[in-house]
């Protein structure tokens, strides 16, 4: 920001006092644009009362999903921001997330006091991202062969566990890959190191737990692997979001187990606030229904956040590989029938055992065992009446209130189906055989000429090593992709070219110019 001309400065507990006096000095001469501050600091009274005296225009709330019960990140501290509306009134607050559900959005609100508020919601879709899911077998060589068909790309591998990191670090080494590991365990010289070498592709691959992104603004990481399963949606969409900001082709997998979930539900249920661990419970719940997703997971994604892609995306692996469909129309009549016989107040679960005629304590003490739809499904597995549940969700038939234990509720949709006035046909689960298939990866960019772009990555990593900076910052990607493209034979037509200005032409125009004129005649052969 102060590169760009902002004046800027922030407040933590890495300043030295007399660092700390200094900022709050220039903060009382008015001599900052902007001040970054955490929570906790902010809200200290000290904090409060310096605040009162000079003009402040606005505050602004990062990561306010933090403030949330709901959200997947929830600190307390951030809740104490909502008290600044009582003391500061005529002070306007803008809170901003990447990761809200309407759920989440609506509990920031409340708690941040906000009234008369405009939201603004610009989409979650990131098209160019290609997501899919891979039930693990051998998981480290599912990653292997992944990563064999990104050989020279930049991507991250996400683990649950420091030793999981360390482990699959190790083992990457030991294969041949530039690879390194990162947690908040490592000594704190030795994670900028890893951190540097990332931006600078002088590694291919970082192993980390979550404590590696939040400061990464990579535009070039073309992959990014979940070893474990995620714990939420939210984080889950948090970490595959660094990958392909420069917009194009990047890859997201996703590797789950059945041990995945059975600890991740173990982890869930040790939360001694019921609360809480009800709310982590459904978001787990919407993580494995994820991955385990026979429909377009693009639409599942963007389902979960409120939002309706209208069709699916034709980049993840159901569309391009889609599963074997059935006519599930009477199927899911029974399930939707069920769901209202028990009055829409109970969960998957026991809808299910109802369907499946259960003997079990709680469907006798309700009497749902004289439901009309009292075992009429008994000829389905729970495993594929659950798969059926998900994907009447996933299609917009039955909804789970969140607020409300999670139960299912029948929407406007569900009519016309259940009066027999719609056919409905869905995905049959697929075996696990099918599962373990090879993924095709996406195709190169259209129109791109690999090995001119190879080559201009390769004089772009000879220049960024003599000035000492990541080579993205001589150019990203995407300007070397339509370089690789335009083929672009003079200063006007380098110039047109997205990403070059007039001092990234000066300053190397003329050595990608010669770059690409020497190797044009190379196209015809």
């Amino acid at each position: 920001l102060r590169l760009n001309g902002v004046r800027a400065a922030f407040l933590n507990s890495t300043l030295k006092m007399d660092e700390v006096r200094e900022v709050e000095s220039a903060l009382r001469r008015g001599e900052l644009d902007l001040l970054y501050v955490a929570p906790e600091r902010l809200m200290l009274p000290r904090m409060l009362d310096l605040i009162e005296q000079i003009p402040v225009a606005l505050f602004a709330i990062d990561e306010a999903h933090c403030v949330s019960q709901w959200g997947h990140d929830f600190r307390p501290e951030y809740v104490r921001l909502g008290e600044l509306r009582e003391r500061f009134p005529n002070i306007p607050m803008a809170a901003f997330t990447a990761t809200a559900d309407p759920q989440t959005r609506g509990d920031i609100m409340h708690r941040l006091q906000l009234k008369n508020q405009d939201i603004h919601v610009t989409g979650f879709d990131r098209p160019n991202i290609r997501y899919a899911a891979l039930e693990q077998s051998k998981p480290f060589e599912q990653l292997k062969t992944f990563l064999e068909r990104h050989q020279g790309d930049a991507g991250i591998v996400y683990a649950l566990s420091r030793k999981r990191v360390e482990d699959v670090a190790g083992k990457l080494q030991a294969a041949g890959i530039r690879a390194l590991p990162y947690h908040a365990g490592l000594p704190a010289a030795q994670r900028l190191a890893a951190h540097e070498q990332f931006m600078r592709d002088e590694v291919d691959v970082v192993v980390a737990t979550v404590a590696f992104g939040m400061g990464i603004d990579k535009p070039d990481v073309r992959f990014v692997v979940h070893y474990d399963l995620p714990r939420n949606i939210e984080g889950y969409y948090q970490e595959t979001g660094r990958a392909g900001r420069d917009g194009l082709p990047a890859d997201a997998l996703l590797l789950f187990g059945a041990q995945d979930m059975v600890l991740a539900r173990r982890m869930v249920e040790g939360n001694e606030n019921e609360e809480q661990r009800r709310i982590e419970s459904h978001k787990l719940n919407s993580m494995i229904a994820f991955s385990e997703s026979l429909t377009c997971r693009r639409r599942v994604l963007l389902n979960y956040f409120g939002e309706d892609l209208g069709e699916d995306c034709g980049n993840c692996d159901i569309c391009s590989d889609p599963p074997e469909c059935y006519d599930a129309t009477v199927d899911a009549q029974k399930a939707l029938s069920c769901v209202y016989r028990v009055g829409q107040r109970f969960g998957m679960r026991h809808v299910v055992d109802v369907l499946r005629g259960s003997d079990n304590e709680r469907v006798r003490n309700l009497h749902h065992n004289e439901l009309s739809t009292y075992g009429i499904g008994s000829d389905h597995t729970d495993a594929e009446w659950t798969s059926l549940f998900r994907q009447l969700i996933h299609r917009g038939y039955l909804l789970q209130d969140i607020a409300n234990y999670s139960v299912l509720k029948l929407t406007p949709e569900a009519r016309p189906l259940l009066k027999g006035e719609q056919q409905l046909e869905l995905a049959k689960p697929r075996i696990k055989e099918r599962g373990k298939k090879k993924r095709k990866l996406v195709a190169p960019v259209e129109g791109r000429d690999e090995m001119l772009f190879e080559l201009l990555r390769e004089l772009r990593m000879d220049l960024a090593k003599e000035e000492g900076i990541a080579p993205f910052m001589v150019f990203g990607d995407a300007a070397l992709t339509q370089m690789a493209i335009l083929l672009p034979s003079n200063r006007d037509e380098f110039l047109d070219i997205n990403g070059v200005g007039t001092k990234k032409l000066e300053k190397y125009g003329d050595v990608f110019l010669k770059e690409i004129g020497g190797y044009q005649p190379c196209r015809s052969d």
